[in-house]
């Protein structure tokens, strides 16, 4: 399956959408960025989605970013799954 859309877990709780979008903008231009927040404390859960204009942007930046250390946390960085409705 081939997608531009990651999954990036495992991240620091301080940083923002823009951060994001800075650290991973070497690989290719990020269309969309989103944290995953609580609804009720509206703070991350600790993981992010995010796009890229093409697949071959996104598949660079998975294979540079997955496990790399970014602000003390080791980086969990896959191929995003479209949510199934059944």
């Amino acid at each position: 399956m081939e997608t531009n859309k990651l999954f990036v877990g495992n991240i620091s709780w301080g940083l923002s959408w823009q951060d994001l979008k800075e650290i991973f903008w070497e690989f290719g231009e990020v269309t969309y960025a989103k944290i995953i927040q609580d609804r009720e404390t509206w703070k991350s859960k600790g993981f992010w989605f995010i796009e890229f204009a093409s697949v071959e942007d996104a598949q660079k930046a998975q294979e540079a970013m997955n496990g790399k250390e970014v602000e003390g946390r080791e980086l969990k960085v896959d191929f995003a799954q479209d949510k199934r409705e059944d």
